[in-house]
């Protein structure tokens, strides 16, 4: 019997966006016009491949990309969390569910030496091509109206829990670690033993908040956080009860 943790990773593991960190690269430190122009709402992993091609356009190479993305700075605590979680790993199985791409995911996770820490990863499928461009493709198909069309989260947590527990491993609780709007559909979802953690003033905590206020209550409990470390305070919490 364990507790499962489900991190969400820009924003929350790492303190920045990685999608947009990445225009670091580019000339300038910029997107033409045109190009930032083209996004369409709920089509962001088709806009990132606009980005990655116009990149490659312009010389960036493959070590250059790394160079930025693992310089994104961890969030607050997270180290600590993260380290915490490395020597707990018989109380806490850690995912991730991201928006991201599994290049960027696995560039950070590996020059940190965390990637040990995380059982699964579910991230758009990302790689370079022979030409030096980074190509991503959506995570998968989904039937969800509340979600981007290349991921819904909560999709993906159930069919992770699902085949857990066909293998015989079964969650005390699950607690939910996120920031944004794409982290609101599994967030509501969860049930009255576990834990939503929002991300103190990020989306994710301001539409609970709103929620809360609407009287549309979640069977979770709910707790705040600014720092991985309030968040190992609760762990240890949680562990104890």
């Amino acid at each position: 019997m364990k507790v499962l943790l489900v991190f969400d990773f820009d924003n929350t593991i790492i303190d920045d966006n990685s999608d947009t960190w990445i225009v670091q690269c580019a000339p300038e430190k910029k997107l033409p016009v045109e190009l930032q122009d083209s996004y369409q709402k709920g089509f962001w992993t088709e806009f990132m491949g606009r980005v990655f091609e116009y990149l490659r356009d312009e010389g960036v190479k493959e070590d250059e990309m790394r160079r930025a993305v693992t310089a994104i700075p961890f969030t607050s605590g997270m180290k600590e969390l993260l380290g915490f979680l490395s020597v707990n790993k018989d109380t806490f199985d850690c995912i991730i569910i991201s928006d991201s791409n599994s290049v960027f995911v696995d560039w950070v996770l590996e020059a940190a030496d965390f990637h040990g820490v995380f059982d699964s990863v579910f991230t758009n499928p990302a790689a370079f091509d022979n030409n030096g461009r980074l190509t991503v493709r959506n995570f998968h198909t989904h039937s969800c109206s509340r979600c981007p069309k290349n991921l819904c989260k909560n999709a993906v947590l159930v069919e992770f829990v699902n085949e857990q527990l066909r293998k015989g491993v079964r969650y005390t609780r699950t607690v939910y670690i996120g920031d944004g709007g794409n982290d609101v559909c599994p967030v509501t979802l969860l049930k009255k033993n576990d834990v939503a953690m929002p991300r103190k003033g990020y989306t994710l905590h301001r539409t609970i908040a709103r929620m809360s206020q609407k009287l549309e209550p979640m069977e979770s409990s709910v707790v705040v956080w600014s720092s991985g470390v309030e968040i190992i305070s609760h762990l240890q919490f949680l562990i104890k009860e």
